[in-house]
């Protein structure tokens, strides 16, 4: 399945207020989700398996890494509960890095809403409007809505993916092990 969000992430510094608003727009809650995401080494884009009780989708994705609600185009493909796929990836290619969060989903229309708590990150928002019909410009004014809705400033918006900013703090913890030496 194909489809274009604008979306953007930030560090969730006022849950109260995000949660207040959900409940003011009647945002319906799916659930809370353990994902576990297993990210790929691909050419290009991004490549990952999410495991969880209520999403198990392989979902590759393009998006450019910015602090502001950007576009990301992605291909889905919805898999079964306890599928083989991530153990079959994991053998033809090595893993890159594992993101594992709690989520808790929420929508509103065609907007996605995440209050994700990540293993060695903390608490993020993130905020997807979600389109399949080519209607940029509508998903963009909704995600920059949000935003502002929920009171989330420039300098909250996180531009890279969990994947990266994992990536990014082993990197760092591996160069001071190093310096300690």
């Amino acid at each position: 399945m194909k489809r274009v969000n604008f979306e953007f992430k930030a560090r969730l510094r006022d849950e109260a207020r995000v949660r207040a608003a959900l409940k003011q727009l009647r945002a319906r809650y799916v659930g809370t989700d353990h994902q576990v995401d297993t990210y790929f080494h691909v050419p290009s884009g991004r490549l990952k398996v999410r495991e969880g009780k209520i999403e198990n989708a392989l979902i590759f994705y393009q998006r450019t890494n910015s602090p502001r609600p950007r576009r990301s185009s992605i291909e889905l493909m919805l898999l079964p509960p306890r599928n083989a796929l991530r153990a079959i990836l994991s053998e033809a290619m090595p893993p890159q890095v594992v993101v594992d969060k709690k989520r808790e989903i929420y929508f509103v229309g065609n907007v996605k809403i995440h209050l994700d708590q990540v293993r060695g990150l903390g608490k993020f928002l993130e905020v997807e409007a979600i389109t399949r019909t080519g209607r940029l410009n509508r998903a963009r004014g909704q995600a920059l809505r949000f935003q502002k809705m929920f009171g989330i400033s420039p300098r909250d918006v996180v531009s890279q993916s969990y994947s990266d900013m994992i990536l990014e703090s082993a990197a760092a913890r591996k160069s001071s092990r190093r310096a300690a030496v």
